[in-house]
């Protein structure tokens, strides 16, 4: 057969399962391969062929490609299993004289001598050479083994090989009388310093060995008290090394909160500018949200709001055509005149008790104040406080809890804290804020206007329970009715062509109603159908100031 392949070893790494390790080489027979396995300390086993344990079994004997090694227990873990070839170096081929030439004989024996020669390469790969181009004189050792025992194998001046000093070891404490070689090592323990022998010779004196009479056969290698100060240094330099680390990590900590607290400011201050625009985005919203519900004086009646949007439910304008206040019930306009039910209740207003009454609100000075209700300034900050969204923040601000807040600013860890807003930085931000002051002004400038309006009209789908006065208005979203509190309960307004009194009980007494009541100030009574069902009817010189009395 022919050899093509020089490989004549295998390693494979155990793992405590696998019992079967291929050999990818050719043994003529199963003494020519060599199983070791090595532990994870080093130390090296060869197996045996059998059936014990500690054994292994082998197929492929004489295959060109090799075979399979297979252990009775699988090599743990850690455990290196090394399958190499390791032919006897004999020859066992014998030629006949004058028999036929027995190639195939011949042929196994130049296989043998090919394997030798590769296991034998294998064993020179593994040793120490000199390259190709480097030279030697001699390898050959020409000093005996007594003289080249615990000496050092080394290269002379020239490179050649050289047995040398002892190999010397460490003799622990030194003591007299003992027989020291070369590179022994050995510790002064009168001064802890550490010595290495330069020259054999038997002990003798005492210590310290550099008063010694032996003192030039030893060098000092390790000078303790230089060792002992250097340890010192480097302890002091440890400890301050750890508290320089320390004050750097404080610093850095501190530099860090710092950091934090800086961003922390900045969120804050963009937050107070984004809740400012926001409460300006607020504000504008409510004044058109109310403008929209309460249209303003008209002429007549409008299909839309002052948006352009469709009306909605609730919807007032004041008609200067006819002087009155109309209301929007989802579908039409309609005068906000009383019902026939509630005309009993302003029949009411005809005895003497409630015209003496009346009378007192037609005086000059009652008749000013309210004239000063009806100034279009006053009535528009009175439609811009009126929304929900605005009559509900005034009325938190209203609150003990926000007064008492209020009052804690004024102390003087808060009056510090505002001092810190006073920071450039934090200027820039305040600045922002104060560009919508406008509209916080007109705010504040009509507040009076805005509670009052909001506790005198109301839009419900129920009547309101409390903040109740006589006079207040609500628009009643389910009967789609406007209604007036008179004092100790709410009447629908229903819509009629004229404001006027009636007394049927005494039709037939020509000026008994006109007698029955009394003109004020501003205000003139006007009788109809003197002697039968006689009507009275009630004109005012200020039609605005009678609108206020009356509701």
């Amino acid at each position: 057969m022919t050899i093509s392949s020089t490989t004549t070893k295998n390693s494979y790494s155990g793992n405590n399962s696998t019992t079967a390790f291929n050999y990818t080489f050719y043994i003529p027979t199963n003494t020519d391969i060599q199983v070791i396995v090595r532990s994870s300390t080093g130390t090296e086993t060869v197996k045996a062929e059998g059936t014990g344990s500690a054994n292994y079994s082998i197929s492929g004997v004489g295959s060109s490609s090799g075979g399979t090694v297979t252990f009775v227990t699988p090599p743990a873990s850690g455990e290196t299993v090394v399958l190499r070839r390791n032919t006897a170096k004999t020859q066992s081929t014998d030629y006949v004289a004058n028999d036929p030439f027995p190639a195939e004989t011949h042929e196994d024996a130049l296989d043998k001598l090919t394997i030798i020669g590769q296991d034998l390469q294998e064993q020179v790969d593994r040793s120490l050479k000199l390259s190709r181009t480097n030279t030697m004189t001699s390898t050959e050792f020409t000093v005996g083994a007594t003289d080249r025992a615990s000496k050092i194998l080394a290269f002379d001046s020239s490179g050649e090989l050289s047995v040398t000093q002892e190999l010397g070891t460490v003799k622990g404490n030194w003591a007299a009388s003992t027989a020291y070689v070369v590179r022994d090592i050995v510790k002064d323990t009168s001064t802890n310093n550490i010595f290495i022998c330069l020259t054999a010779h038997t002990s003798s004196g005492s210590q310290p060995l550099t008063s010694n009479t032996d003192s030039a056969k030893w060098s000092l290698l390790v000078d303790a008290a230089s060792a002992t100060t250097s340890a010192t240094n480097a302890a002091s330099s440890a400890t301050a090394a750890a508290s320089s680390a320390s004050s750097a990590l404080s610093h850095k900590n501190d530099a860090e909160t710092a950091k934090t607290a800086s961003e922390t400011a900045k969120t804050a201050s963009e937050t107070a500018q984004s809740a400012a625009e926001t409460a300006k985005t607020a504000a504008e919203t409510a004044l058109d949200d109310f403008t929209d519900i309460y249209l303003g004086e008209k002429s007549g009646d409008p299909s839309a709001d002052n948006d352009g949007d469709s009306l909605t439910t609730g919807d007032l304008y004041f008609n200067t055509s006819n002087n009155v206040m109309m209301v929007y019930n989802g579908s039409a306009w309609q005068r906000t005149t009383p019902t026939s039910s509630d005309q009993t209740n302003i029949n009411t207003l005809a005895a003497s008790a409630v015209v003496t009454d009346m009378s007192m609100l037609a005086v000059t000075d009652v008749i000013n104040d309210m004239a000063l209700l009806a100034d279009s300034d006053v009535i528009a900050d009175m439609n811009t406080l009126a929304t929900s969204d605005i009559i509900s923040d005034l009325n938190t601000l209203a609150t003990s809890d926000i007064v008492t807040d209020m009052n804690l600013l004024a102390t003087s860890a808060n009056v510090t804290n505002m001092a810190t807003l006073g920071a450039s930085g934090v200027v820039s931000n305040i600045a922002t804020v104060a560009a919508a002051d406008s509209n916080i002004s007109t705010v504040a400038t009509n507040i009076s206007g805005v509670n009052s309006f909001a506790e005198r009209y109301r839009v419900a789908s129920s009547a309101p329970g409390s903040s109740l006065d006589e006079g207040d208005l609500y628009y009643d979203t389910t009967a789609n009715t406007l209604n007036y509190y008179n004092g100790s309960s709410w009447s629908a307004i229903v819509a009629d062509t004229d404001v006027k009194v009636l007394v049927s009980s005494n039709d037939s007494t020509a000026g008994f109603l006109n007698g029955k009541l009394v003109a004020g100030t501003a205000v003139t009574f006007a009788e109809g159908n003197d002697g039968g069902n006689e009507t009275l009817t009630i004109n005012a010189e200020d039609p605005t100031a009678l609108a206020i009395a009356l509701g």
